[in-house]
């Protein structure tokens, strides 16, 4: 019996070689399709920075509550991409139409939810310590994003089918079509060009909206007249909702929702703290957040990739493959966060210029990126095991190892040092920036224990039955 193990230098050389080809294959359209969608938030915070410091720290605040219901609603639907790949792997390619479907139902019900919770933010902004007058736009523009939040869903879910069907291209394409959407409806709404009212921050969710409907209808219509998929039937004989089946989804999903979540939350909290400490510091914080976020989306297309190239083999029972695929991804996700590393260490001076002209703001920025060249090899490793546990559908662990590790260690080291608790000196933003590096370190540590024993326990299980049928 091979394994990993047993294998020579040069044959583990060229594995990796080979796993990393297929890997950034599948992923380099991914990240450009996350790179044009993360774009449209830079594109707020910068055009809506332009306008006014309050209306930045609005787009800042409200996106503190928008991006981690958000990430819940995608998270869980992301349960579709695993469940394509089974389906794919396993040459089940009529059950397609079935999972996207019952998939759409259960993003109605996200939908539905989170649009109740973003529509009455304002105690949370009260509670925070935010201004009034941010408050009131951060709600003005949570309330612009309600009505993008059904294509939001939808989008999400036909993203899965073409990623799950390694078919990443066309995603691609819809989503530097929803950014250049965004750029001119941003630009008219928030500054109030051709007859427009001035709508400041509000505007820039009414562009965000629009972005999200443009990028659904033309993903459906991709789907619905690409030749390559009229044998699956996706929009044929619409079903009704199958309970089964939507359990199964959301089995699989919530937990993924969930952890995303918790992760997504670590960060928003952080935000609505810092948004007692000043507009300025709001504005330095969010900078150095955006500018990290897009540095982070190629580990992150790594992850989704992995999640895909370990389901299918899983499908097709060949758990060796799977377990050669998720830590070979492991290894190439190490190595893109140490290159991320590197480029926010030495461009942090010249990134912040680009975000504000306030040389204050600037230097506080500044200061946070260097803080974030620690954290990124550590987020980069928990977000990889994280997408090869997708693939095995090993996902209600993940949750439960993450919520301790971003909550009690992750916030609750990062506001001590951020406040001063335990007698020791108030460390302001820093702190919290403290507490995220601990955070991620202690998630990527336990998510790689976990891969290791899921992997193992996979292929022992295959090597047994394998022993017992010779």
């Amino acid at each position: 019996m091979s394994s990993l193990s047993s294998q020579t230098p040069p044959a583990l050389v060229g594995n990796f070689r080979q796993h990393s080809q297929r890997l950034l294959g599948l992923a380099l359209p991914l990240l450009g399709a996350q790179l044009a969608q993360t774009g449209m938030g830079v594109v707020d915070t910068i055009m809506a920075g332009r306008l006014s410091a309050t209306d930045l720290a609005a787009v800042s605040v409200g996106t503190s509550i928008f991006a981690p219901l958000m990430l819940l609603i995608a998270g869980t639907l992301l349960a579709t991409t695993p469940s394509v790949a089974h389906h794919v792997g396993g040459k089940r390619y009529h059950a397609l139409a079935s999972v996207v479907q019952q998939a759409s139902w259960l993003g109605l019900v996200m939908v539905i939810l989170g649009g109740f919770l973003m529509a009455n933010a304002m105690p949370v902004f009260k509670m925070m310590g935010v201004s009034q007058l941010v408050s009131e736009r951060a709600q003005s523009y949570l309330w612009a994003l309600i009505p993008g939040l059904p294509a939001l869903a939808f989008f999400q879910i036909l993203r899965c089918l073409c990623e799950g069907l390694n078919r990443t291209r066309p995603v691609l394409l819809i989503s530097l079509f929803g950014l250049l959407v965004n750029i001119p409806a941003n630009y008219v709404l928030i500054y109030g060009q051709f007859g427009f009212p001035q709508l400041g921050a509000q505007g820039c969710g009414f562009a965000t909206s629009l972005s999200f409907w443009s990028m659904a209808l033309l993903a459906a219509m991709y789907v619905h007249r690409a030749k390559s998929f009229n044998a699956f039937g996706i929009f044929q004989r619409w079903q009704t909702p199958r309970l089964h089946e939507i359990g199964e989804l959301a089995w699989i999903g919530l937990p993924i929702g969930a952890a995303i979540f918790v992760e997504a939350s670590l960060f928003t909290t952080i935000a609505l703290f810092v948004g007692g400490l000043g507009d300025r510091v709001v504005a330095g914080h969010q900078i150095a957040l955006n500018f990290t976020t897009i540095l982070f989306m190629l580990p992150l297309s790594l992850s989704m990739a992995l999640t895909v190239l370990v389901g299918q083999p899983l499908g097709a029972k060949q758990p060796r493959e799977a377990q050669a695929v998720a830590w070979h991804g492991v290894q190439l996700s190490l190595l893109v966060a140490t290159l991320s590393a590197l480029i926010i260490g030495i461009g942090a001076p010249y990134v912040v210029q680009l975000y504000t002209l306030n040389t204050e703001v600037q230097t506080l920025a500044s200061s946070l990126l260097y803080l974030a060249v620690i954290y990124q090899l550590s987020d980069a490793l928990q977000v990889s095991a994280a997408g090869a546990l997708r693939g095995y559908k090993d996902t209600r662990v993940v949750m439960l190892l993450t919520v301790p590790c971003y909550w009690i260690i992750g916030l609750g080291v990062g506001h001590i040092l951020a406040t001063g608790g335990l007698g020791i000196a108030p460390q302001g933003v820093q702190g919290y920036w403290y507490g995220l590096i601990a955070g991620l370190t202690c998630a990527a540590i336990a998510l790689l224990f976990r891969l290791r024993w899921t992997t193992r326990e996979m292929s022992q299980k295959v090597a047994l039955q394998e022993d017992i049928g010779a």
